[in-house]
């Protein structure tokens, strides 16, 4: 019997989430915002990875509406300035705002 309330449950919240478009962020963002920018967060993380330069475990990454925000800390200049550029040249960022600091 709370199995079949619980599968109920989740079929109606499901129900309301597709009728109502249901917000995800603070800011109202639809769900297929938050995918689109949860997808460039990953583009971004992505060629942090692959790239020399860049220490992909010292930074942080979030995107909200298409504007990426670089945080953390770099070894260098040259490490934020690539950074900034590797994000700036990912398809479908519209922004980027660099508040790397270098150490």
């Amino acid at each position: 019997m709370k199995l079949t309330h619980a599968v109920l449950a989740a079929a109606a919240a499901l129900a309301v989430v597709q009728v109502t478009g249901c917000a995800v962020a603070r800011d109202q963002q639809t769900v297929g915002a938050y995918i689109d920018d949860t997808t460039l967060t990953t583009r971004v993380k992505a060629r942090f990875a692959k790239d020399p330069v860049v220490s992909a475990t010292s930074l942080n990454v979030e995107t909200l509406n298409g504007t990426v925000q670089l945080s953390g800390f770099a070894k260098s200049a040259a490490e934020r300035s690539t950074a900034e550029s590797l994000a700036r040249t990912t398809e479908g960022v519209k922004s980027v705002r660099n508040d790397i600091v270098v150490r």
